[in-house]
């Protein structure tokens, strides 16, 4: 979570990051997310990459949700500092008052990813749909940044030497509300 700010306009990274130039991942803000209990949550999904070539990879079925520890409100000018609300990040919550440890899997600021699953079935939302979107955003997010893993694979380990043949990525997915149906957005970490 260090590093994070919410801003409203891109020039304002100037002033967060300061007059030295800095690398920074920039993210569009998820209006309208799917909320639990008010809260804004995420997913956090892990990726198994077998091999780049041909590429192979796996996705764990059973994964965590992380949420906010603070009701949820849409963004504005006086709430854009409430990290709690906004932030799903488990380094940031876990400071709050308000965040819950609990041994259930179900309750609690972090839970696992079928208990949710199971929560918004009994909503109504068409599960089998958001998790068929979930793999597909898998799948395009790896697909996008395996030149940069080839890269980085041929750089770290010489010709002809033994080294790592796979990598595991977690997955970030947040699910956005959209007039009756549901949009996965995913980043990879």
């Amino acid at each position: 979570g260090d590093g994070i700010y919410l801003i409203r306009d891109p020039s304002d990274l100037k002033l967060m990051v300061g007059a030295q130039p800095k690398q920074a991942v920039v993210q569009e803000y998820i209006h309208k997310p799917l909320l639990i209990d008010k809260l804004k949550f995420d997913i956090r999904l892990y990726v198994l990459i077998k091999s780049l070539e041909p590429l192979e990879i796996y996705i764990a079925k059973e994964g965590l949700t992380r949420f906010c520890t603070e009701p949820y409100q849409e963004p504005t000018q006086k709430n854009l500092s409430h990290v709690f609300m906004h932030l799903t990040n488990y380094s940031l919550n876990v400071h709050s008052g308000n965040f819950v440890h609990s041994d259930s899997q179900s309750t609690g600021s972090k839970r696992t990813l079928s208990s949710v699953l199971y929560r918004l079935a009994a909503k109504g939302v068409d599960i089998k749909r958001v998790w068929s979107d979930i793999i597909a955003l898998v799948i395009k997010s790896v697909i996008a940044v395996v030149p940069e893993l080839k890269l980085h694979h041929q750089a770290d380990i010489p010709p002809g030497k033994p080294g790592p043949t796979c990598f595991q990525v977690g997955v970030a997915v947040m699910v956005q509300t959209c007039e009756s149906k549901h949009v996965c957005k995913a980043g990879l970490r």
